[in-house]
């Protein structure tokens, strides 16, 4: 695989955590943002959030399409890389590990666009590896609001089934006890 970077999706409102910005919750004493930041030491990062503030000295981009959720993120990251790949990672996922991005970054081929990892049946599309010149595909397709499992399936891609405890994510207080979080 060509060049990479890392895209940190944080621009959720959190609602059911009381607003907190899910990137920075600390799991076994250890901020998920420090995590995610671990997974492919020395490559660029962008984070996509409305709250820069939160991530200083981090490249901080806001959406190029406000209020369009996932996808908007998606985009708006892959609009703002640099790289061929990009690897897409939602904030709030504490059990990623280097091995993770590994079994993505092996299943990259040239025909294809995107590498997702998968839950069983379930592809999850905030986990994943997207070429960069979707990013001007997809940018008038947000305007009808598509989900990222059709974006994705509009494509050619790959799927890497991964140990389902490594796709957690932070969404209520429920999810936030069950991963030891604070």
């Amino acid at each position: 695989m060509s060049s990479l970077s890392v895209a940190i999706i944080a621009g959720g409102v959190a609602r059911r955590l009381g607003g907190r910005i899910k990137a920075q919750i600390e799991i076994v004493g250890r901020p998920i943002l420090d995590a995610l930041l671990a997974l492919v030491p020395g490559v660029p990062v962008i984070v996509v959030t409305p709250h820069p503030e939160a991530f200083r000295g981090l490249r901080c981009v806001p959406d190029v399409v406000a209020g369009k959720g996932a996808p908007g993120g998606v985009v708006t990251a892959l609009l703002s890389a640099s790289t061929e790949w990009v690897l897409v990672v939602a904030g709030d996922m504490p059990n990623l590990r280097s091995a993770h991005v590994e079994a993505l970054r092996a299943a990259s081929r040239d025909d294809v666009e995107v590498v997702v990892s998968t839950r069983g049946d379930s592809v999850e599309p905030l986990f994943a590896l997207y070429r960069r010149s979707l990013g001007a595909t997809w940018l008038p397709r947000l305007q009808t609001n598509p989900s990222l499992r059709e974006l994705i399936g509009s494509v050619s891609h790959a799927r890497v089934a991964l140990d389902p405890d490594a796709l957690d994510s932070i969404n209520t207080p429920e999810d936030l006890a069950r991963l030891g979080g604070s």
